[in-house]
């Protein structure tokens, strides 16, 4: 019976195990993660955990006694130091175990300000797992006054929850506009347009140059300093300024990295025995390499993995789609908008609206904002390779069904 160890207890390493269950291995199944607890859910971080709405069971993505039933030994609250590729071993700090297939699905590490600028000060944070907005509870509670670092969705997310609460939030983005590495200008002027209308103060092209801090009583009193030559005060930072792919332990192995721990059509690393999947891992496409931080990816990688891991010889061939909650406004991304030459806008004002990328003739993309069918649309489009109607995509009063051609 082969034995699989699994390096991480995100959302990939879980949906990983439990694929290799329900395929029926019956081998010894081992799966590792750094923090205290089973494998959760990140997305609700930002949102209803931090508001205090939900507790952390609520975030499990399966309970404790899943993996005791399905036989999945559990080790929490550890850290692997080592991978030792031709021993086809692994440290788990005094611990040694062996595997004969290892994955490696190690996710991202939260970017965080410098320590030169002030990023250690009491009051500065970030999110990325349940320690982080654990951390950060007792300063959201007490704060009046916030400041939040990138204009991203982790951001935006951040700054929608603390405006909710009624707090005075400021965004600063030192890219020219927010959103500028993953949508269009059309879809971040709804955002910077719906922010502002909750009182955000939202400002492009600045950034951070350092923090200072005083504490008083239990409260946080930071001057931030920004490159504009404005200061500002706030009680609490939240840093959201992106993340990079955890390849520390697949580099002390000698595995090949690049954007990620790089890995063939199968999930298969340059070491043999050796996989990668999620957050943490590249792969080859359309003669490039890509890496996706998303729920859905995370799943279905790593179910492609998990089935080649039992000789399926499946190239995985990605479908990716997002979301963003924020307000009462529900942002649903179909596909991946790089590369993309025009943009065409359906519908406008407060109602259903999309944004549809193009490259040529080429949907690439569809950013839909509380239009749940363009958003269905557009999915089924890419998937079948569906040509589109661009006339049909401008003419809010055209049925969408009207719009899809049969592939050209």
């Amino acid at each position: 019976m082969s034995a699989i160890v699994v390096i991480g207890a995100g959302q990939a390493g879980a949906s990983l195990v439990a694929k290799l269950r329900a395929l029926g291995h019956d081998g010894p199944l081992v799966l590792i993660g750094d923090e205290p607890v089973p494998p959760y859910q990140r997305p609700p971080l930002s949102k209803k955990y931090l508001l205090g709405e939900t507790g952390a069971e609520r975030l499990f993505l399966r309970p404790e006694s899943f993996y005791a039933e399905q036989k999945i030994t559990l080790k929490l609250g550890r850290a692997v130091r080592e991978i030792d590729p031709r021993a086809r071993r692994l440290f788990l700090g005094d611990e040694v175990l062996a595997y004969d297939q290892l994955v490696l699905a190690t996710g991202a590490i939260a970017r965080r300000l410098p320590a030169a600028i002030g990023g250690t000060l009491p009051g500065v944070h970030c999110l990325r797992n349940i320690a982080d907005v654990d951390a950060m509870a007792g300063d959201f509670a007490q704060a009046r006054r916030v400041l939040i670092i990138g204009g991203g969705y982790v951001g935006l997310e951040a700054a929608a929850v603390a405006a909710q609460r009624g707090l005075a939030v400021t965004l600063i983005e030192a890219a020219p506009r927010i959103l500028q590495r993953v949508a269009c200008a059309q879809t971040a002027d709804c955002f910077r347009a719906l922010h502002r209308t909750h009182g955000v103060d939202i400002r492009e092209g600045v950034s951070l140059l350092r923090l200072n801090g005083t504490v008083r009583g239990a409260r946080s009193e930071l001057l931030a300093e920004l490159s504009d030559g404005s200061a500002l005060k706030a009680d609490l930072v939240i840093a959201g300024i992106g993340v990079d792919p955890d390849t520390r332990l697949a580099e002390a192995a000698g595995i090949t990295v690049e954007n990620g721990i790089a890995t063939d059509a199968f999930g298969a690393t340059s070491q043999p025995g050796i996989w990668a999947a999620g957050d943490c891992a590249s792969f080859p496409h359309r003669g490039g390499r890509l890496r996706l931080e998303s729920v859905q990816n995370a799943i279905d990688q790593a179910e492609c993995v998990a089935e080649n891991l039992l000789g399926a010889a499946r190239p995985y061939r990605p479908s990716p789609w997002f979301w963003s909650d924020q307000y009462d406004i529900k942002l649903q991304i179909a596909g991946l908008s790089t590369g993309y030459r025009e943009v065409i806008a359906r519908g406008q004002g407060g109602g259903p609206r999309s944004h549809w990328y193009f490259d040529g003739e080429d949907l690439l993309a569809v950013d839909a904002i509380n239009d749940p069918r363009s958003f269905m649309t557009a999915r089924r489009a890419l998937q079948a390779g569906l040509r589109v109607n661009r006339a049909a995509i401008s003419d809010p009063t055209v049925d969408l069904r009207e719009a899809l051609l049969a592939p050209g």
